[in-house]
């Protein structure tokens, strides 16, 4: 196995993903003007690019095991600059969703080859405490994409910021190029998919997983596409949707340090994981509560730490029964995951009902602990 990839360079690599959906986030009504499309349109981009993320993460998931860690990531950079470059010139709204889809396709390497090669260097109570580290990365990362976002919609509109995360993706690359070891371990053959697919679809371990991870991404990825239509029908609003990644990100990055403060008291991940989903009913029931007022940010602000709480102690157990196909494993618990997430924004974009979503999170993420059996 070759050195570790340097911790700076995973931490932006895997907050890549997050980042460019948030950066986006705030231009979705200028892209309904722009083209002419309504709310429930426009947030389909979002949807659409989890399916096209969950292509992604199995194609590159699968060509990490098979070419490698680092050419894998380094095409699929390439790609997604490219499918930026592409939506800032599109005509229409059609080839907008092509290249976004593109663009997803492309980013999943973010996220597939950063926790492999973490799986190929960490492991036990160290790997647990690295997804740690990286869960208060990945709590900063919403408060930034949001707020960049803003401000590059009211300078230069959508087309500023698909220039920005085309830059990104390009400098991204280059560090990559430059910086990114390969820590496939030699000794590790490569295991066919077709047999890892089917052991992982009937293993009772993995889909409570699944649902878990999809849950708490859905009610924050539902916030980030209804966030921009709500805020705009909210009265003597004291905050901007863009401005409301800060709370978002305060609560997710204390969060993420009291977790890793647990971790190191000796918590386990699955009580770590039971306290996430306590966090997740209490906010959603609040956000329920006053979703018609400014004050359900608040109620945001418990889901958020709740995520920064539970997803690093999720992933970084999840897979340990395939030690020796990490790649290929990571990419299936990401299609199980990702699809689930991708047709549950379809949803959340037809109803146009963050509290709805809200709630039905909580209760498949309290469902999926029982199947589970972290309860006890």
């Amino acid at each position: 196995m070759s050195s570790r990839p340097p911790l700076a360079l995973v931490i932006l690599l895997l907050s890549f993903p997050q980042i460019v959906e948030t950066i986006y986030s705030p231009a979705l009504p200028l892209i309904a003007n722009r083209y002419r499309v309504a709310p429930e349109e426009v947030a389909q981009t979002l949807s659409l690019w989890f399916l096209g993320f969950a292509l992604g993460v199995v194609v590159w998931g699968r060509l990490c095991d098979v070419w490698g860690r680092r050419p894998s990531l380094l095409a699929g950079l390439v790609l997604y600059a490219i499918g930026a470059g592409w939506a800032l010139i599109v005509p229409d709204f059609n080839h907008l969703l092509a290249a976004r889809l593109l663009s997803a396709f492309g980013a999943a390497v973010g996220s597939i080859v950063t926790q492999t090669a973490l799986r190929d260097s960490y492991s036990g109570p160290s790997l647990g405490r690295v997804f740690s580290l990286l869960g208060m990365a990945l709590a900063i990362s919403p408060a930034v994409g949001m707020f960049t976002g803003e401000e590059i919609a009211a300078i230069a509109g959508h087309e500023g910021i698909f220039a920005v995360l085309g830059l990104l993706a390009v400098a991204l690359l280059v560090i990559s190029l430059i910086r990114w070891p390969e820590t496939l371990p030699a000794s590790i053959p490569v295991v066919s998919f077709r047999l890892t697919l089917w052991q992982m679809l009937f293993d009772k371990a993995i889909w409570p997983s699944a649902m878990l991870i999809c849950c708490f991404n859905l009610a924050i990825f539902g916030y980030y596409q209804l966030g921009p239509f709500l805020f705009a029908r909210l009265e003597n609003v004291w905050i901007d949707f863009g401005h409301s990644g800060i709370v978002l990100g305060a609560a997710s990055l204390a969060a993420a340090i009291v977790n890793s403060r647990l971790l190191r008291q000796g918590w386990n991940s699955e009580k770590l994981t039971r306290l996430g989903i306590v966090l997740l009913v209490l906010g959603a029931g609040f956000v329920g509560l006053f979703v018609r007022s400014p004050a359900f940010l608040l109620g945001m602000a418990v889901i958020a730490a709740a995520y920064a709480i539970a997803i690093p102690n999720i992933l970084s157990q999840a897979l340990r029964a395939y030690a020796d196909r990490r790649g290929t494993a990571g990419a299936i618990l990401s299609l199980f995951y990702y699809n689930l997430l991708g047709g549950g924004l379809v949803l959340a974009g037809l109803v146009q009902r963050l509290d709805f979503v809200l709630i039905a999170c909580a209760g498949l993420a309290v469902l999926a602990l029982f199947l589970s059996g972290r309860w006890r």
